[in-house]
């Protein structure tokens, strides 16, 4: 992505970064917003919150995306699909939109041709919400304003459920349990979340198995924070099996974290929708390893 820059006027000074960037910028509050989130924006060469209040003489820095995105014959699973919205099946391995790392061989680009559409960033048209590039499950997308606006407000009022499959490390868990801390950027290590600051963050649980030290969890989101579900456990004592980021990585093995359901009503004609993935197969040989009876779908 092109970088672009500027530096604070005088006359400027004290107002809000996103505020001003996105003017200086030319470019919508919202993608500016994206951007500090993605530590794609920079003040002076440093992280900078979005109600950051800028000083006169500072260098402002962002890799802004370039208007529109090609797509690209990527397979992607398609579990529903009508003239307003589509739910897939994400891979893992595959990011959901570009970005400075993933220009292209995205989630975005593979959807292009099936009319995703909607919200002002024309590097994520029609993504309501986004998966992590190593957890694989659904995904809802829309194809148009009024859809992609409904299903925005929907996440919001956390009217759509959202369940996941995970495995955790430890044993010893509750049969069900709640996680309610809040969840923001790691002021020591700014590309990862940590709990305990930031916006409200609620992860409910049940477990459903537990042997060889680790446990079979289905998850609940009821909001959806950036990395909430590994966070969250991590912060209980028991992150997700192989999680390079908040637990211990496994080699040969990918995080164990499956979006396997989605229960909404449709943005547009309201009839209730739910919708299920099965466990995929790598997934289920990595359970089955640890041991036998995790294969007890």
């Amino acid at each position: 992505m092109p970088l672009r820059s500027f530096t604070v006027d005088p006359a400027e000074r004290g107002e809000r970064l996103d505020r001003l960037a996105a003017r200086r910028l030319g470019t919508s509050r919202s993608l500016v917003q994206r951007l500090i989130e993605q530590n794609l924006l920079l003040v002076d060469g440093k992280v900078a919150s979005r109600s950051y209040k800028v000083r006169d003489g500072q260098s402002v820095e962002a890799q802004v995306p370039e208007e529109g995105v090609s797509p690209e014959d990527i397979p992607v699973p398609v579990v529903f699909e009508d003239e307003h919205m589509l739910v897939v099946d994400k891979p893992a391995g595959l990011v959901v939109h570009p970005g400075a790392d993933n220009p292209s061989g995205t989630l975005v680009n593979a959807l292009l041709n099936r009319g995703i559409s909607g919200g002002d960033d024309p590097s994520r048209p029609g993504v309501v919400h986004r998966l992590d590039r190593d957890t694989s499950g659904l995904m809802v997308l829309a194809k148009g304003e009024p859809a992609y606006s409904r299903l925005v407000r929907m996440m919001s009022a956390r009217q759509v459920g959202r369940v996941y499959r995970a495995i955790a490390e430890g044993r010893g868990l509750p049969r069900t349990g709640t996680i309610d801390s809040p969840i923001g950027r790691d002021p020591d290590n700014p590309t990862l979340m940590a709990a305990g600051l930031g916006k409200p963050a609620v992860t409910h649980f049940e477990a459903l198995a537990d042997a060889a030290g680790h446990t079979m969890l289905s998850v609940r989101l009821e909001t959806g924070r950036t990395h909430q579900i590994r966070v969250h456990l991590s912060a209980i004592g028991h992150p997700v099996y192989a999680d390079p980021l908040y637990g211990n990585p496994v080699s040969g093995r990918r995080l164990w974290l499956h979006a396997e359901r989605l229960a909404f009503e449709h943005p547009v004609g309201g009839e209730p929708l739910v919708v299920h993935s099965d466990i995929p197969e790598d997934l289920r040989g990595a359970a089955t390893g640890l041991d036998g009876s995790f294969a007890l779908w």
